[in-house]
């Protein structure tokens, strides 16, 4: 992360402390890992923003996923709404008009995206 982007975040840590900085780090990697599975960038939508958090949660921490982010305060979609919504008002991220917390609400249920259809495989 930038230097710039470290300072936006402890800015926000400071009026709010529900999520702690690796959860914001992560959050950032996660648009990041959308924005690298588009042909061309662009704005993405806060539901195109949770499948990517979801993928990416599943390549990095796999079946922890879900303790990961209960670990971090994290227990639903809305959860990375807000997140998103306290890092637009500092000016880390930005969002459209249309763009609403609400786009985050409901997004997937972390047992069942995180455990029950996590593809467990042995070798």
């Amino acid at each position: 992360m930038s230097s710039q982007v470290e300072k936006g975040v402890r800015k926000v840590l400071r009026k709010d402390r529900r999520y702690p900085m690796e959860a914001y780090f992560f959050l950032l990697q996660a648009l990041e890992y959308t924005l690298q599975q588009l042909e061309k960038p662009r704005h993405v939508s806060g539901r195109e923003l949770l499948r990517g958090i979801r993928d990416h949660a599943i390549e990095r921490f796999g079946p922890t996923s879900r303790m990961v982010f209960e670990h971090w305060g994290i227990t639903s979609t809305e959860d990375f709404g807000r997140m998103v919504f306290l890092l637009v008002e500092e000016g880390i991220l930005t969002k459209t008009e249309t763009d609403s917390i609400e786009d985050f609400a409901d997004g997937f249920d972390f047992k069942k995206a995180f455990e029950d259809e996590y593809s467990w495989t042995s070798e």
